[in-house]
């Protein structure tokens, strides 16, 4: 009788347990896209502040490298669309006019003003209602920098907040004589970031860079392939023999609407098929598309098409609709 008593419990446990970690497996989550972007300037300490707090479960970096091998958080291998780099290193743009992250130390990095995204040409602010683009004092910052903010804040708090990280244009670093892949793994290794349980999730559009980051450099992070292209929906068997998920561009799910109700592609479904998470990009209030309101959009993905995350300027209201919906 004591034994099956025993027994009895041991299983209870070993059930509570399983299920416990299905359910951490299976949430929803919702990734602040370059922070708290819709509320401050992408890309800054400030904005993944602001993130943090709003208790997104995992916060975006875009990592590009600069001339002195620092992995500087920001969206693009160039400088003139978020800083005012064209006024203080004038003479240092490109044959293409443009001025390029990789041919700037970090500490020269350090010396830009970082505003709200603009036309470099016009100079006209990309999201007209968003934070002042003249306004405020923000700088570009490293990788190592955001890791400590983050790992500060989630010591602080007690909360679990993951990072996110994009490798960016990794053919163009190997052209410029850089190895980004290999420079940014080590430093995710330093600060603990080494298994799928880190609490890192790695993403680039680059298949072969990705598959190479698996395979030849032996990472064991969770692997998200970025997907932008129609015809690379069709290549999910070949992403699954290196990647755990896919951040397919949300369009790419929908199909049309009928009867006032939104169809979808089979890219969830046989996404789910072979085993891959799908965290499709970017959802915004104030670009909403084909959708009347940001509570509709959610729905539509976090719930009707079973998407298991979304990236979201707006991690406050992704985070408050999940609550909502018991998710």
């Amino acid at each position: 009788m004591k034994w099956k008593l025993l027994f009895l419990i041991f299983n209870i446990f070993l059930g509570c347990s399983k299920k416990e970690s299905m359910k951490t497996k299976n949430t929803k989550i919702i990734i602040a896209h370059r922070g708290a972007s819709g509320y401050l300037p992408e890309h800054t300490l400030e904005a993944k502040a602001m993130a943090h707090a709003m208790n997104a479960d995992f916060i975006e970096q875009d990592l590009v490298l600069s001339k002195d091998n620092i992995p500087i958080v920001i969206h693009d291998i160039y400088l003139d669309d978020v800083t005012n780099v064209a006024q203080i290193f004038p003479d240092k743009k490109r044959i293409d006019g443009r001025f390029y992250v990789i041919d700037f130390t970090f500490d020269e990095l350090k010396k830009l003003q970082v505003s709200e995204r603009f036309d470099p040409k016009t100079g006209k602010q990309v999201y007209p209602n968003r934070f002042p683009k003249e306004k405020g004092s923000f700088r570009l910052h490293s990788l190592q920098e955001e890791i400590e903010l983050i790992q500060g804040l989630n010591k602080s708090t007690g909360k679990n907040c993951g990072i996110y990280p994009e490798i960016k244009a990794p053919a163009f670093h190997q052209k410029e004589g850089k190895n980004i892949s290999e420079i940014v793994l080590k430093i995710l290794a330093n600060y603990g970031y080494k298994t799928k349980k880190d609490s890192c999730i790695l993403q680039c559009f680059d298949a072969k860079e990705l598959e190479r980051i698996r395979k030849e450099l032996e990472s064991n992070l969770f692997l998200v392939q970025l997907i932008e292209f129609p015809e690379e929906t069709t290549q999910l068997a070949y992403f699954a023999s290196y990647a755990d998920g896919i951040g397919p561009w949300y369009k790419q799910i929908l199909d049309k609407k009928v009867n006032g109700k939104w169809t979808f592609t089979n890219l969830v479904t046989e996404a789910h098929q072979f085993g891959l998470r799908v965290h499709p990009y970017t959802f915004r209030v104030d670009q909403l598309g084909e959708f009347e309101s940001f509570n509709e959009l959610l729905h539509t993905f976090l719930i009707d098409a079973n998407v298991d995350g979304v990236f979201t300027d707006f991690p406050d209201l992704g985070v408050s609709f999940l609550k909502q919906n018991n998710q």
